[in-house]
Formats: structure tokens, sequence, C-alpha cells
């Protein structure tokens, strides 16, 4: 299988060079469709310098700052709701409401709330990205089988021994589910937070590139974050290899028998 995702990232990536160097060359040079020639220029010179400490890093660190803050508040709140029944049946209907609002429509309360800071940025990433590992981890923690609740009562297992042996290694392949989709979630809410009241950061250069017509640094911007992306990707599946290896193992003994 890992050689078949090879062989096609392979095939298809030569492929997507060429239809996109067909469409900015084929009818005459297009100003707003760079050539991929061009396009790894400006994206040299724009990035590789000055920008990479002024907009890149600070967006990284404030991405790296909100999607941790995500993850460690998801799973301490759904730990303690998926784990009490009451606590479910009070907070549902308010998790229901709050999920339903767009995080960037809380952006100008916040800034009201926070200021116009980098903790305003992390707490809309948090504010959004928090959605899928919270639910995801009272999911988990629900779907616990009931004979291993049993077991654990029989054999007077509680408290934090209880949650650190048995609740968190059965809920972490759902877990993890929901943390793939906050990854992606604080990307993009990353972007956003800096297009409003901000004087650094990926967003901001992006949009400053499109007010300015420099459409090719613009694209280079674009870039950076599909690079981004890319390498959270890459490190999120080595992490996950190796937390849900007990899991995987289990699930290949399973379709062996």
């Amino acid at each position: 299988m890992k050689t078949l995702k090879s062989l096609a990232f392979v095939l298809v990536l030569p492929v997507l060079l060429v239809l996109w160097w067909a469409v900015a060359t084929l009818g005459g040079a297009s100003f707003f469709v760079p050539t991929p020639v061009d396009l790894v220029s400006t994206f040299v010179q724009t990035w590789v310098g000055e920008r990479m400490f002024t907009d890149v890093l600070p967006s990284i660190q404030r991405l790296v700052f909100g999607v941790l803050g995500a993850i460690v508040l998801g799973v301490m709140l759904g730990l303690i709701v998926g784990m009490n029944r009451t606590a479910r049946a009070i907070t549902e209907p308010v998790f229901e409401f709050f999920r339903a609002l767009p995080p960037p429509v809380l952006i100008p309360v916040l800034m009201l709330l926070v200021g116009i800071n980098d903790g305003m940025k992390i707490a809309v990433i948090i504010s959004g990205a928090i959605w899928p590992v919270l639910l995801n981890t009272i999911e988990g923690v629900r779907a616990i089988d009931p004979v291993q609740n049993e077991t654990s009562r029989s054999y007077g297992i509680s408290g934090f021994s209880r949650i650190r042996y048995q609740v968190l290694p059965s809920a972490t392949p759902t877990i993890m589910a929901g943390v793939r989709q906050c990854l992606s979630i604080g990307l993009i809410l990353m972007v956003i937070s800096e297009m409003f009241a901000s004087s650094s950061g990926l967003g901001f250069a992006i949009v400053q590139f499109q007010r300015s017509f420099a459409v090719p640094e613009m694209w280079s911007g674009i870039v950076v974050l599909g690079l981004i992306g890319v390498i959270m990707s890459f490190i999120f599946q080595w992490i996950e290899r190796r937390v849900l290896r007990w899991y995987n193992g289990l699930k290949e003994v399973e379709n062996a028998v």
C-alpha cells in the first residue's frame, strides 16, 4: 500500500506541474497565474530571508500554541463530560450552540475581551479547533466496552488509575481522529485570525500582497501554507503510528483471523 501511494505521488506531481505550466503559458502569459519557474523564484526571494522570522515563524508559533491548547482542553473536558451522564445531559445543548457558531464571527468579541495581540489569535484557533477533539473524546469515552468498565470496578481500579489505564487507551483511536481534524481547522483559523487587526503573520502578508496586486508573492504565501499543512500531516502520521501501535497491531491480527 505504501509503495502504491509513493508511486502515485511520483506520477501525479509531474502531471500537475505540466498542467500548471500549460495553463500559465498557453495563450500568452497570465498576470494572475505565475509559471512554476516564476513562482519558485518569487518564493525564494520572498520567504528565504527576513519574512521567515517576521511572518512565518510567528504564525507557526501561534498555530502550535492554539492547536496544543485545543487538544489539551478538548481531551480534559471530554473526559469529564464523557464519564458523567449528568454532565453530558447539561452540556450537550451548550456544546451544540457554540459548535454551530463560525469561529471567525468570534474575532470581534475576542478582540474586545482579550485585546489585539497574539493571545487573541491563539484564542480564535482554540475556539474552533477544540470541537473535533472535545466531541470525539466524549464519544470515545461513551463507546468504551461495558465489560471493561465492570472489570475495572471489580478490581477496584478507579480515579486517575482508571483514566490512565482503561479510559484513555480505549478512547485514544477516536481522540486521534479528532486531533487530525483539529490540525486542519487550526491552520485555517490561524490564517483568518491574522487577516484582522494584525501586523505580522502569513495571513497578514497574503492579504497585503493581494491588496498591492503582488500576485506571484500572494501565490508563494499560499504555497507556504500548503507546505506547513503537509509537514503537519507527516508529523501527525508519525505520532499516530506510535501512539496507536497496539491498536493497529490488534486490527492486523483481527483481519488475519
